[in-house]
């Protein structure tokens, strides 16, 4: 089938697409209509933990479709249980509560630090965000976002928002007020380029806001699910938050996200919040073959390892080309081109058969699945070598 046959113009045009068809997918690789494989180091932007149609993410599907699939989220299910159980049992959570994309989950969490204010702060309901942030594009979590390109959107936008900059303490001190309810970040910013909380400013942020009784949001939805090498990316830190937000990794490929919270945190009431498909039994079997994986012995070690090894590639070639910084955790690593040249390196790359992301102009970000095989780190670097040289042909 030729590309000009497919009902292209019955989707709405949300973001320019190349002209392809993704038609089948196994591990890291992935074909197109034209059978055409591409070794992907984006996986749908870090959702496809165990890369493209696992087996245990198939089976796991196949087998809960058999026996139920949606019974209403006024039941009880047994794989959301099981999946709850998972989540809390390694973690210092108490509570879950699980939606359909990682923008819901944090649309979750504003709807709680909200109400955990009116009870517990006589009213208090903003919620200091961080520049650069993405936290999703519902209407709030686009104001909570950092992000330049939403502030002219769909105005007028969803106040109390106050954002501070990054790794900067004294930036947060300033912005609390008696308004204030919680503090919302993520431990590495993914869309603005990988750009990683320290260590010491997520501990510091942490005692800052049990001292002053505030909330700590840690928004877990590129991070988590051993993302960076460890379960969750606030563990890197040593540190205890109040609220997790989890999704793309959580389900796999498949839509699945999680609000996730301490006892003391956890304020809703029945009414408070819903969901017509959340927690159904489909996605949370699905969460369940996921979690498994990634917990089984030597899962989590592997990721650093393979994370060193890409990360140490790609310092070669920057040290080769005369790039720049190479930064990230784990399986979460991004590339400063030090260049706007980002676009034409996706283009060239795909032509050759690999698809990176480019979330900045000049720079590249790299979200491989959770068990890439050294072989296929090894083939990606060298089309990426090919792809710059290209790129700066005349």
């Amino acid at each position: 089938m030729q590309f000009e046959q497919f009902p292209t113009q019955a989707l709405m045009n949300i973001t320019p697409r190349p002209a392809l068809v993704f038609v089948r997918g196994e591990g890291s690789w992935l074909w197109d209509h034209a059978g055409k494989r591409y070794l992907d180091f984006v996986q749908g932007w870090a959702v496809n933990s165990l890369g493209h149609s696992p087996a245990a993410l198939a089976e796991a599907l196949a087998a809960q479709a058999r026996l139920l699939v949606s019974p209403s989220p006024a039941f009880y299910n047994q794989p959301s249980m099981e999946l709850a159980r998972r989540i809390v049992a390694h973690s210092p959570f108490q509570r879950v509560f699980f939606a359909n994309s990682g923008a819901e989950a944090n649309e979750g969490a504003i709807k709680l630090a909200r109400k955990w204010g009116a009870l517990r702060l006589g009213g208090a309901h903003e919620i200091i965000t961080f520049t650069d942030s993405f936290h999703g594009r519902t209407l709030a979590t686009m104001a909570a976002s950092g992000k330049a390109a939403f502030r002219p959107l769909f105005e007028p936008k969803v106040p109390g928002f106050p954002k501070a900059a990054l790794n900067d303490l004294a930036a947060v001190e300033r912005l609390i007020t008696p308004r204030t309810a919680a503090v919302m970040l993520e431990p590495i910013q993914g869309e603005a380029g990988v750009i990683p909380a320290s260590d010491e400013f997520l501990r510091a942020l942490r005692r800052l806001t049990r001292e002053r009784g505030l909330l700590l949001i840690v928004d877990e939805i590129q991070t988590g699910v051993g993302r960076t090498g460890k379960l969750w990316g606030f563990e890197h830190a040593g540190v205890e938050p109040d609220v997790m937000t989890l999704g793309k990794g959580l389900g796999g490929g498949v839509p699945l996200a999680a609000l996730v919270a301490t006892e003391a945190a956890s304020c809703f009431e029945p009414g408070d919040q819903g969901g017509t498909f959340n927690g159904n039994p489909l996605m949370t079997a699905a969460g369940c073959a996921i979690m498994d994986a990634v917990l089984a012995p030597g899962f989590l070690a592997n990721i650093e390892t393979q994370g060193r090894r890409l990360t140490q590639g790609l310092k070669a070639l920057s040290e080769k080309f005369g790039l720049g910084e190479v930064r990230g955790r784990g399986l979460l690593v991004a590339l400063d081109l030090k260049s706007d040249i980002g676009t034409k390196l996706v283009e060239v790359a795909r032509e050759d058969g690999l698809l990176i992301n480019s979330p900045r102009p000049h720079l590249l970000r790299f979200m491989p699945s959770l068990n890439v095989m050294e072989d296929e780190i090894d083939r990606m670097l060298e089309l990426l070598e090919t792809a710059i040289h290209k790129a700066a042909a005349p």
